[in-house]
């Protein structure tokens, strides 16, 4: 298949057609515009999603990716920054009807599996992204994912920063035109030291690509096989990270949970999923609610 034809809007209806009969899978890339540093493209959360999906439905021999969409909750108090709700608001009124409606679409669609892929790290963002997958599996009977593109990352290394080594070192690979990593020298705040300017690469970048590339496209594939029992342990698996994340913002601080991630080295989400092995993503939940 050829790479512009796994994008929906590029797509004559025979294209769709096709793409939908080789795998009804359909990917869906969420962003935002925001502050990136001096050396990256605004678009870059974005850009990076909308790219690493199409490049998976490559991988995968169909299915079709919608049109990113551009808009979530939180955002740097920067320039060139649009916050369509607040980074600590806990009700959302705007990200979770838009893609619960979207996901009626594709179903309406006769898409038989959904991919929702945020490149931005907004915390409740995450919280948010999740939930609708959870949610839309439940409602749709069909496997709805809903994740941060680094969580399918995070054994290699990316721990998803923000214009930071990993987002920088991605973009600069998938679109590296849209990178000048010279500029960041100019920038008082992550060109203050030399970190990210000397250890960010289009290599690097590619390495995290191909992990999030090959394991969309795995995703993409064996989604489609999961029966009523495997949905239903990857909802339990997907609701206790949520509740983990839930809880440890109302005890804590919005990032405690994500911290765990880190300090406890829970960062297998990507290999358990592709495995189905719901219930040790349970048992990491569980991990990431010990705050003491």
């Amino acid at each position: 298949m050829n790479i512009d034809t796994a994008q929906w809007e590029r797509m004559l209806p025979t294209e769709f057609r096709e793409a939908v009969d080789a795998l009804p899978v359909v990917f869906l890339p969420l962003g935002t515009v925001e502050w990136h540093g001096e050396h990256n493209a605004l678009g870059l959360d974005s850009l990076k999603a909308h790219e690493l999906c199409v490049r998976a439905a490559k991988l995968a021999g169909g299915g079709v990716v919608h049109p990113a969409v551009y808009g979530g909750m939180g955002g740097l108090d920067k320039p060139a920054t649009v916050v369509m709700e607040p980074e600590l608001a806990w009700e959302n009124t705007l990200l979770r009807p838009w893609l619960e409606q979207l996901c009626y679409e594709f179903h309406r669609q006769g898409f038989k599996a959904i991919i929702i892929l945020t490149g931005h790290y907004g915390h409740n963002q995450q919280i948010v992204v999740r939930e609708v997958g959870a949610r839309m599996t439940e409602r749709l009977q069909i496997p709805v994912l809903g994740t941060p593109e680094y969580w399918l990352a995070h054994d290699a290394g990316y721990l998803g920063d923000h214009a930071g080594i990993g987002e920088t070192s991605l973009l600069w690979f998938l679109h590296p035109e849209l990178v000048a990593i010279d500029r960041i020298r100019q920038d008082p705040e992550y060109g203050a030291t030399d970190m990210i300017e000397r250890g960010s690469s289009p290599e690097l970048g590619k390495q995290y690509a191909d992990l999030i590339i090959s394991r969309l496209a795995s995703l993409a594939q064996s989604m489609l096989l999961w029966n009523d029992t495997t949905r239903v342990a990857f909802v339990r698996a997907e609701r206790a990270l949520i509740s983990a994340q839930v809880k440890c913002w109302r005890i804590a601080d919005p990032w405690a949970a994500w911290r765990k991630l880190i300090t406890q080295g829970l960062t297998q989400y990507g290999r358990l999923l592709i495995e189905r092995r719901f219930s040790e993503i349970e048992q990491m939940a569980e991990q990431m609610q010990e705050l003491s």
